[in-house]
């Protein structure tokens, strides 16, 4: 069940706050629970199993990390152990087919194993109880003695299957007390209509442009029909996962728990090292705190700071998925990153506003890795693009989807930058302060209506990071 569907919006959310909002505080925790796991159950069911093994053995283990407080070498020890046991199940559900086509390839075997289907957020979940339990082991939170406190922290469905990461010490208090406000739930509600409009209004339709162009073969592209696709994956990609984001930060809202923000306009960026602090916020956050930093960070000798930055990037390639290009596309950008901090972010800085092109056009060629299912059509899709395969510069394949999308292009564009909060915060003055909330309401009910109508007529309502 995905946020932009029919089902979720009219039947599943309003069926959550009827009972939420029906019970007593000491119950509103279970029936997020009990909801959570349903709303997993729905396009998972065989693997809310697992999820709650995971949960149950990290109970466990943080209760065994705290009890083993003031014992350095055991506490030391069974967080080596819970990290084992937290990677394995997830190398095993998301790599073992990756590692058996390696072994097979560089061995010249003929290993075969059962295809293991990947479980939905398992990467995500498996994210937030390292985070847990890493917490508990610095000493940043005590281990949460409530076993359906630390299952809803794990399961809670705004963050369940596609993030935001959620550090447990930024939720733990919220957990167990938290402030309702009609407000709040008001903030909730815009956010949440702002994500869905992301998601529906401009990642659906430009994703149909993305797909389109890269379901081509490469050798036949044009030079504009590849520049049109990588474009519109570009701005796909943003919407669909901020515009998830929002979705998610604007529903905790309505429950009364804050989330961080997960993007700030990562588009307008001057280097690349900045790209990276706007973008999947909490990702990048995670991988410093919990990989970067206890590598030694920059804090260590000029080699050291490129061999921690390399292992970062390479890991975080590989989180995305068991694929030679996603590990190829995170060790690109932990090439660019170590050549800004040995001196290029500063000439970047120095040649404002072309900084910016640059920069669009280095995550551009990142994004062709991303998507493109192998190096040989990356390289080819990467020779359209500059004008290297000879197939004409415009064709008619290219005309027809920038005449017949150019709206949505034109509007993702200008929305990247940070227009619409300008907007937001720009004040009509007292007399005509009724004027403007009632603008505000008419805008977010305009939104609504839209996606509802684009729902009811689409089939096409795709969400990429399901698969990570």
């Amino acid at each position: 069940m995905v946020f932009s569907s029919i089902s979720f919006l009219f039947f599943f959310l309003p069926l959550v706050f009827a009972f939420y909002f029906a019970v007593p505080f000491r119950y509103k925790n279970a029936v997020l629970l009990i909801f959570s796991l349903l709303f997993y159950a729905w396009g998972e069911p065989r693997y809310i199993v697992l999820m709650m093994v995971s949960i149950v053995m990290n109970y466990g283990f943080g209760i065994w990390i705290d009890r083993a407080d003031e014992q350095p070498k055991k506490k030391k020890t069974v967080l080596t152990l819970a990290i084992i046991a937290n990677i394995g199940l997830l190398g095993f559900f998301k790599y073992a087919n990756f590692f058996v086509d390696v072994v097979n390839q560089t061995l010249q075997t003929n290993i075969h194993v059962t295809s293991v289907p990947l479980p939905l957020g398992i990467s995500f979940y498996t994210f937030h109880a390292l985070s847990y339990l890493i917490d508990v082991y610095r000493r940043v939170e005590k281990a949460q003695r409530n076993l359906f406190n630390l299952s809803l922290y794990i399961t809670f469905f705004p963050q369940l299957v596609a993030g935001p990461i959620i550090r447990y010490n930024s939720i733990a208090e919220q957990l167990s007390k938290r402030v309702f406000s009609s407000i709040q739930f008001a903030e909730g509600i815009k956010r949440f209509i702002l994500g869905l409009a992301k998601k529906v209004l401009l990642a659906n339709p430009l994703g149909y442009v993305a797909d389109t162009v890269f379901a081509t073969s490469a050798g036949d592209l044009s030079t504009g029909a590849a520049w049109i696709g990588i474009i519109a994956y570009t701005l796909q990609i943003y919407y669909d996962f901020s515009g998830y984001s929002d979705m998610a930060i604007g529903l905790a809202k309505m429950f009364g728990f804050e989330f961080a923000e997960n993007f700030n306009y990562p588009y307008i960026s001057k280097s690349v090292s900045e790209f990276w602090r706007r973008w999947h916020i909490s990702l990048g956050s995670w991988f410093r705190d919990y990989v970067y930093f206890p590598l030694g960070g920059s804090k260590v000798a000029p080699w050291k700071i490129y061999r921690n930055l390399m292992i970062v990037w390479a890991l975080t390639g590989f989180w995305h998925g068991a694929s030679w290009t996603f590990i190829a596309w995170g060790v690109y950008y932990g090439v660019l990153i170590a050549l800004e901090k040995a001196g290029l972010e500063k000439l970047l800085y120095r040649i404002y506003p072309l900084n910016h092109v640059v920069v669009l056009l280095l995550v551009m060629i990142g994004w062709v890795f991303f998507r493109a299912d192998n190096f040989g059509y990356a390289a080819d899709f990467i020779g359209a693009m500059f004008h290297t395969r000879g197939n004409g510069f415009f064709d008619s394949q290219a005309l027809a989807l920038l005449s017949l999308n150019w709206i949505q292009f034109a509007i993702a564009i200008l929305i990247a930058a940070p227009v619409f909060p300008k907007l937001q915060k720009w004040q009509w003055g007292k007399p005509f302060a009724g004027a403007q909330t009632a603008f505000a309401l008419v805008f977010h009910c305009f939104l609504f209506a839209e996606v509802i109508l684009y729902l009811i007529n689409s089939t096409y309502n795709p969400f990429l990071y399901f698969r990570f």
